[in-house]
């Protein structure tokens, strides 16, 4: 399940490495280690997706810590609906989203157009001003402050 590109082959080496940064960027996860064990999570979700434990001071990737990771795990990560879609990828306007479904770009669960969510009027929406009204004019510096708390 996961990507590993341009992997570098050393016939003689009595143990097999793993470029954790390389790791990371091709897989879009991130490595928590500590004193006796490490966790890969993913980075978007914060989600454990492996774990693993300390043997004579290497974090060991083993096949066994593989199959903790069920296949429904990864079933809504390759495919969400277009709702999952607008959250990952920042709140894209219907009209990307929709681009991005229609070109196969992004795979859905659900072929539907996307309409937009409650949330994105709302980040687009403006404040109010603080300045009461009537109180524009001062005489001297400093007689009107306004503090955004």
């Amino acid at each position: 399940m996961f990507t590993l590109s341009n992997v570098l082959h050393v016939p003689h080496i009595t143990k097999p490495l793993l470029s954790v940064q390389k790791f990371c960027r091709d897989n879009h996860v991130y490595f928590e280690f500590h004193a006796s064990m490490f966790y890969m999570k993913d980075l978007v979700t914060k989600e454990i997706l492996l774990s693993g434990q300390s043997h004579d001071g290497l974090y060991v990737l083993s096949e066994s810590s593989a199959t903790l990771v069920s296949q429904a795990f990864w079933s809504p990560c390759i495919f969400a609906t277009v709702d999952l879609w607008h959250r990952r990828l920042g709140y894209p306007t219907p009209h990307i989203l929709n681009l991005l479904v229609s070109r196969n770009k992004i795979v859905c669960t659900s072929r539907r157009s996307f309409t937009q969510c409650q949330a994105c009027p709302l980040g687009k929406s403006s404040c109010l001003s603080l300045r009461p009204t009537g109180h524009d004019k001062t005489s001297a510096p400093l007689d009107l402050i306004f503090s955004d708390v």
